[in-house]
């Protein structure tokens, strides 16, 4: 019996916590029939494109990502390599080209419609493709000098995942996690929720953070939920959640991490505990 390893979509954003890596373990874990699959904070979109449900809700409070990842899937693949495809024409834009890269985070910043498609492409040339604004809002990712492109490689992941994305019922929100407390989810809805992790720094977090509060009521909201959920985290950095999972008697899915990229940064990525606590 020969054993086909699963394939699954990858993002063509590079978000600082994705989950894509984690896939083969994480997957198998939630329930096998969902109706509304919740992505409460949605990041890159790893999970919520490979999950099989009826419905997928997209939440993020970065709002310039929600944007991003709702263009996809409006416009469709064919449309959206053309728009791209023109910009970078214009701006002439390649891995030495850092003047033409300058040219158009200026232009994305001083613009007042912000679109979207722009800021991806300023993605695929910043360094290391990572998303970061400053605390005016303006996009302030280095140049990505001979590294950063939107190569063939980073086209086709695009392509797999248009087409993918424009193939499902998707809908898309920028909310704090907060405003669905008190949401009544159905019965075979399933809310998976990624959230930053506690005492760790990321570009995408690094203004605004993730406090003591955010992770009490997370941990409040989850505990009077009416439906299944499944919550990501890492035991290192946030010590105090196995006691919360075991006095609420939830299930600790101890995951291996022990590929070569680490989720985030940290200086000591031995000992990472990245776990999946479910309610079921």
């Amino acid at each position: 019996m020969i054993l086909i390893k699963q394939k699954y979509i990858k993002s063509p954003l590079n978000y600082v916590g994705g989950k894509y890596k984690l896939l083969p373990q994480i997957l198998p874990l939630f329930p096998k029939n969902i109706d509304t699959f919740i992505d409460l904070f949605g990041g890159g979109f790893n999970v919520g494109i490979n999950v099989p449900a009826k419905e997928v809700i997209y939440n993020d409070l970065n709002l310039p990502v929600v944007q991003i990842l709702e263009y996809i899937h409006r416009n469709g693949t064919d449309k959206s390599l053309g728009e791209i495809d023109k910009i970078i024409k214009q701006y002439d834009l390649s891995k030495i080209n850092r003047d033409g890269y300058l040219r158009l985070r200026n232009y994305f910043n001083e613009s007042e419609s912000k679109q979207s498609v722009i800021l991806y492409v300023l993605i695929c040339y910043a360094f290391n493709n990572q998303i970061r604004f400053n605390s005016k809002g303006e996009f302030n990712m280095p140049f990505g000098k001979d590294r950063s492109s939107f190569n063939p490689t980073l086209r086709e992941k695009f392509i797999e995942f248009s087409k993918a994305i424009s193939n499902k019922d998707c809908k898309f929100t920028n909310a704090d996690f907060r405003e669905f407390i008190g949401v009544a989810f159905g019965e075979n809805d399933f809310l998976y929720c990624d959230p930053p992790y506690f005492n760790s720094t990321a570009t995408y977090n690094e203004n605004g953070g993730w406090t003591n509060t955010d992770e009490e009521d997370l941990r409040d909201m989850l505990a009077v939920s009416n439906v299944k959920w499944a919550l990501s985290n890492n035991l290192k950095t946030n010590p105090t959640l196995k006691n919360w999972a075991e006095n609420h008697d939830y299930k600790i899915h101890y995951l291996n991490t022990t590929y070569g990229n680490c989720n985030y940064q940290k200086k000591d990525k031995a000992k990472d505990i990245e776990v999946l606590i479910t309610n079921y």
